[in-house]
């Protein structure tokens, strides 16, 4: 089932959004080689403490860590380790915050120290995939133009477009329908309508789309070994177009 949020809910999830993209900030300011993920898990955790947040996938289906820490050819929802980032990695840290019953989720790539010039270059196509899809995020557009705008963009830089993971609607818990692809057809699919709230978090990579998934039954990775990044946020449809609630750039 599909619900529309109040405006008293989108002001709990942009509460939420504010103490995530905080968070976001101070993680950036972490990334270093020689720091590991789980410093920074542990770091997510207590900082959302003292702000009387928790870690909304902490415990979801199991998981067991309040953040996702995917490093260079892990797609998405790898565990926090003890390893040391090197210089040169690529790692996005995904998280969801619950401030007191509203939800945000956003997920960033980072750079660890310096990053090899096909590197950056698969982090900016893919933050700029990420804004591509927004602008479809109208009132009245339809989910196959978010895909749509994504995956011809990030085919047409020479990239591939995730197929197995979506972004999907969110609140009152983490995934809602509808699933939203980074991929597929314009003017298909479910049409848009004001007060729906959803992510897009496109993941996008060097070489093949395809994933297969480690041991632990959570962590997709590439079957080819090629690099991939991911950029998110939670959006809600309004009649004045797409607001952020994980809006890193506002003021």
């Amino acid at each position: 089932m599909i619900t529309r949020k109040s405006k008293r809910e989108i002001e709990q999830m942009q509460a939420a959004g504010d103490v995530l993209v905080a968070c976001h900030k101070a993680i950036a300011d972490m990334i270093k080689p020689g720091v590991t993920t789980m410093e920074i898990n542990d770091f997510v955790e207590k900082f959302l403490s003292e702000r009387e947040a928790t870690p909304e996938q902490k415990g979801y289906n199991g998981y067991p860590y309040a953040i996702c820490a995917s490093i260079n050819d892990e797609i998405c929802h790898g565990f926090p380790r003890e390893e040391k980032l090197q210089d040169g990695d690529i790692v996005t840290i995904d998280m969801v915050v619950n401030l007191n019953g509203g939800l945000a989720d956003s997920a960033w790539t980072y750079a660890v120290g310096e990053v090899d010039g096909v590197g950056k270059r698969l982090m900016d196509v893919t933050k700029t995939a990420l804004y591509k899809g927004l602008e479809q995020a109208q009132v009245g557009k339809r989910i196959g133009d978010i895909g749509h705008a994504i995956q011809t963009y990030a085919e047409g830089e020479g990239f591939s477009v995730v197929r197995d993971f979506t972004g999907h609607g969110i609140g009152p818990t983490i995934h809602e329908d509808p699933h939203i692809p980074h991929f597929g057809l314009p003017n298909k699919g479910l049409r848009l309508k004001e007060g729906m709230v959803i992510t897009i978090e496109p993941m996008i990579n060097e070489g093949s789309w395809e994933s297969q998934m480690d041991e632990n039954n959570w962590t997709a990775r590439t079957i080819d070994k090629g690099r991939s990044a991911q950029y998110e946020h939670t959006i809600v449809i309004t009649k004045d177009g797409p607001l952020l609630t994980t809006d890193q750039d506002k003021e």
